[in-house]
């Protein structure tokens, strides 16, 4: 690390002009929440592995911005070269750059690494001392990373009409007509996810997202989409062909961008007061790089098009995402049961249930361990089983005690823990269906809990049920839903730092519209404290998850967690006509009752415990064998008849 700060220092006094400092975003060239292993800058420079985060470093310091998921991780992983800087508590970066460094201080940038919106945020602070943010022709950090990773060719893939559920004709004609309304000439598509919902593609470019690394621009007349060629079989060809979109190679979009800026992008046919219309750029996806090559006063920015109408699931899209989670259901379950076994016969726990302590012969020979890696690729093995799987959706969190209380914790095989039965496991996990995306976590104790760990995971329980029942009118926000998850616990003085929900894609991106964690106003919607949450209301066939958690650094973690469907409530009254909205859950996983202290639990969240319960045996059982339906009726008995 010390050799890697000191040539990257190097390479900035040598830079014109010399460089104060050099910011190390996250994101790629599509401002992409997970990025591909050569993408992974930040991650290099600093050692922290997490997925949101900034790194800076000065020609005497190194610091690292990031959410309160990652407080613990990045405290545990950041070298004391390192200074951690806790979003929310610490300064922003570009203000701590404004007061930190000297006037007239060059800041360095990739200008493919950092959106519109967020470079304009950082001249502003800067401009207070003439400060100045310096947009570099390399990249510095790639310059000294030695073994970076090749780049993947993976090919793209045709998402078929059976589960896109709406035509790339039918799209391409929606997207015109917003160009129109806003007097646009055409728009820069830049979102990876969005790429490819708009042309029915998919992809494995990045771990766990089915998308490709690709642009795309569509012009009231043409639609072009970017790419290596390499990629695109006859199919895709042909796809793409047959919906008038043009293919490029991928490095042509930067000056496409910049003809398209001058009215020179296949304009033929169309009049000369059409061509000088505005251009179209999502200041929160669109990277600095492609803005720069556009004049500004011909610039419309403002959220993209498409993150509405990808937000909003079609019925296919609904069908198919309530199909996977059935599925996803008896994986899980099935991994539940395998794992109540393990436990029991080889760390001689008592097991899931509520049952006498027992004594079992434990693995003696020491050749056979439960540790969170390898049951973690057990839970993979019961999906891959599945129909229509495709891979995870994200690394699965599979946490054992204090690991728990990692939020967004990644075991590995050389450090993992191995499960015991006097301590709390976690897991959250999802797949990739080509009907759907799923994620889901859960919390359980194969031994005996302690009185406060069962205080604790009952008030994660509450907020869970509360925020599932809501009612709610049309307009509402989920920063002012996210309250309802959180006063079970703030009645103990507790707490989670991080959102409650987050939308999720249709065998896309499991988290929906997230791309730049310092981004004001990107999320389509999203269940949270944080003030950009107030940006955008919820809407029927909105999928948002709903996840409280409670985290004790050194102790344990709960985290209880449900995909959701936006739907309209059939509410008794319609108080200004505004019409209400409800939850649909579409999860099917048991809670485990012997984490619940049931005193603290009133008449109505055991009502939805057993019915939820019931649920879940009347969904899966069909679908699963005789031992694990024995189990399955089991864990989800009535309250009363097992309390």
């Amino acid at each position: 690390m010390a050799d890697t700060l000191a040539a990257i220092r190097s390479l900035m006094a040598s830079h014109s002009p010399p460089l104060d400092a050099l910011i190390v975003p996250s994101e790629d060239s599509h401002q992409s929440e997970y990025v591909s292993e050569r993408d992974k800058r930040r991650q290099f420079v600093s050692g922290f592995t997490g997925s949101a985060g900034l790194a800076l470093i000065t020609t005497s310091g190194a610091f690292l911005w990031t959410d309160g998921r990652y407080f613990l991780q990045a405290t545990q992983q950041l070298s004391d070269q390192w200074k951690l800087m806790k979003i929310g508590e610490d300064p922003t970066v570009e203000n701590w750059i404004a007061d930190n460094l000297p006037k007239d201080a060059a800041v360095g940038v990739d200008p493919w690494c950092v959106s519109v919106e967020t470079a304009q945020r950082w001249e502003q602070a800067f401009s207070k001392k003439n400060q100045r943010l310096i947009q570099l022709s390399v990249n510095l950090v790639d310059e000294v990373w030695k073994d970076r990773p090749p780049a993947q060719y993976s090919p793209v893939i045709v998402q078929p009409l059976e589960f896109a559920g709406q035509t790339v004709s039918d799209k391409l004609v929606n997207v015109r007509e917003k160009l129109t309304r806003e007097k646009a000439y055409g728009i820069i598509i830049t979102a990876l996810d969005e790429v490819a919902w708009l042309y029915n593609i998919r992809g494995n470019d990045v771990d766990y997202n089915p998308v490709v690394h690709a642009f795309a621009i569509v012009t009231i007349e043409s639609a072009f989409f970017y790419v290596d060629k390499r990629k695109v079989s006859s199919e895709v060809h042909n796809h793409m062909v047959q919906n008038g979109i043009e293919i490029k190679e991928y490095n042509l979009v930067e000056f496409d961008v910049s003809l398209l800026g001058s009215g020179q992008l296949s304009c033929s046919g169309v009049g000369e007061e059409v061509k000088h219309l505005g251009t179209w750029i999502d200041p929160n996806s669109c990277c600095l790089k492609l803005y720069s090559k556009l004049s500004p006063d011909q610039v419309l920015m403002q959220q993209s098009p498409l993150a509405l109408p990808k937000a909003l699931k079609n019925p296919i899209e609904l069908d198919g995402l309530r199909k996977a989670h059935v599925r996803d259901g008896v994986a899980v379950v099935q991994y539940l049961v395998w794992l109540d076994n393990q436990m029991k016969e080889i760390c001689g726990a008592s097991g899931y249930f509520l049952e006498p302590k027992k004594t079992y012969e434990s693995n003696k020979l020491g050749c056979i361990k439960l540790t969170e890696v390898t049951v973690s690729d057990k839970l993979e093995s019961f999906r891959a089983k599945q129909e229509h799987f495709k891979g995870l959706s994200f690394p699965t969190i599979s946490s054992v005690g204090p690991n728990a209380a990692v939020i967004h914790y990644s075991p590995k095989a050389e450090t993992c823990r191995e499960l015991d039965a006097e301590s709390i496991y976690l897991f959250d996990s999802g797949a990739q269906y080509q009907d759907g995306t799923t994620d889901i976590t859960r919390t359980v104790h194969f031994g005996t809990p302690s009185d406060h760990e069962k205080a604790c995971y009952t008030a994660v329980l509450q907020g869970h049920i509360a925020l599932d029942t809501a009612v709610f009118p049309n307009g509402t926000t989920g920063h002012a839903l996210d309250v309802l998850a959180r006063v079970p616990l703030w009645k103990d003085g507790l707490d989670y730092r991080h959102g409650t929900g987050h939308g999720v894609g249709s065998y896309l991106n499991v988290h929906e519209g997230l791309a730049v964690y310092l981004s004001i106003n990107f999320w389509p919607h999203l269940i949270s404290f944080r003030p950009y949450a107030r940006n955008v209301p919820l809407q029927a066939s909105m999928t948002v998850t709903n996840e409280p958690g409670y985290y004790e650094d050194g102790c344990f973690g709960i985290r209880l967690e449900n995909v959701l469907i936006v739907k309209d409530a059939n509410t008794k009254f319609n108080f200004g006509q505004k019409g209400y909205l409800s939850f649909e859950n579409i999860t099917w996983v048991p809670y485990q009752k012997k984490l619940m202290e049931l005193t603290l639990l009133n008449a109505k969240e055991i009502e939805w415990i057993d019915s939820y319960h019931s649920a879940c045996r009347q969904v899966l059982s069909p679908r699963l064998n005789e031992q694990e339906r024995v189990w399955l009726n089991k864990a989800t008995e009535p309250i009363g008849a097992t309390a």
